[in-house]
């Protein structure tokens, strides 16, 4: 591994802990810092699909309703991949809120890109385990 790869990685993982931190304490300005404008999510309760800032935005308000300041939204497991100018990172999340106050597990993955020298999430995706 590169040293271009380490600092990209642990450059990755420093915007995804800030990130969840921003979640936990609900600083909405905070969680889209670093989100394109066009970023697209594939989310667990609907809209399945937001598109852009705004879409992307009015999700934070489905998710506060039922998620208070300081419960669990905490990385489990953390992989991220880096190249150059494109990356992906895909963690294990557990979040408490609503009905389970202990939290559930849920997947997380991300897609970035370096943009004027800084990594922009450009992709998220949440989803939960099929219930049988």
């Amino acid at each position: 591994m590169t040293q271009q790869t380490r600092t990209a990685e642990s450059q990755i993982k420093t915007l995804i802990k800030a990130w969840a931190d921003a979640v936990r304490r609900h600083d909405l300005p905070a969680i889209l810092a670093h989100h394109e404008q066009n970023i697209v999510m594939f989310d667990v309760p609907p809209p399945l699909q937001s598109k852009g800032m705004d879409e992307y935005k009015k999700t934070w308000d489905l998710f506060f309703k039922f998620h208070k300041p300081s419960q669990a939204f905490d990385i489990e497991e953390l992989e991220i991949i880096a190249g150059d100018d494109v990356a992906f990172a895909v963690a294990i999340m557990r979040c408490a809120g609503g009905a389970t106050p202990d939290g559930f597990l849920f997947r997380l993955t991300v897609g970035l890109r370096k943009i004027d020298g800084d990594w922009r999430f450009t992709h998220e995706h949440h989803s939960v385990p099929a219930q049988d």
